[in-house]
């Protein structure tokens, strides 16, 4: 492993990092979410009493990254008391920085973008499937579900179980085996 890269991945973990992509991010987002899609959110109420750690967001996945952004905005403004709504984003100069979302090793290794919210706190998992690709392996990669468990050890995870934007598709197994033997809290969205 070069410095270089040695020294990304520990930049990933930075509060600072996370912040200063969130603002970006979240910047150019706003008014896509908040005022040309109109978002409507419910159930922000109980987010305020969840844990610091070990909560589990499990969610289908609409598109690559909106679901995620959205999170993000959702989860920040509830830290700056705002209740089923965005309001003006003043919330990105403090974001909620606690929440990691996986996502599959080579969506995030695809283009700049990607590679940008990859240092936003992802935490990358090898498909055990790929229909570009003949290479089928079965099972789970250990080394996968340990990454999650530990960071569920100190923040919140958003995952998205079936693992592609394939409406209908069906839930791979290792949401069920994280959430079988890290029993973390698990918000259905």
């Amino acid at each position: 492993m070069t410095f270089m890269k040695r020294w990304i991945e520990s930049l990933q973990q930075t509060k600072i990092v996370k912040s200063i992509i969130y603002f970006i991010v979240g910047v150019f987002s706003y008014t896509g979410l908040a005022m040309i899609n109109k978002l409507k959110i419910s159930g922000t109420e109980n987010l305020k009493n969840l844990p610091r750690k070990n909560v589990l967001f499990v969610s289908n996945h609409q598109t690559y990254f909106a679901d995620v952004i959205t999170f993000l905005h959702i989860f920040s403004a509830v830290k700056w008391g705002k209740q089923n709504r965005l309001g003006v984003p003043y919330y990105l100069l403090n974001p909620f920085t606690r929440a990691y979302f996986v996502a599959a090793e080579e969506t995030m290794k695809g283009s700049f973008i990607s590679r940008f919210f990859r240092m936003a706190g992802c935490i990358t998992v090898k498909r055990t499937w790929n229909k570009n690709s003949n290479e089928v392996r079965r099972g789970l990669n250990p080394g996968d579900t340990r990454n999650i468990a530990r960071a569920l050890e100190h923040n919140w995870i958003i995952t998205f179980p079936q693992g592609t934007t394939t409406p209908f598709a069906h839930g791979r197994t290792g949401t069920a085996f994280i959430i079988k033997h890290k029993k973390p809290i698990v918000v259905t969205i």
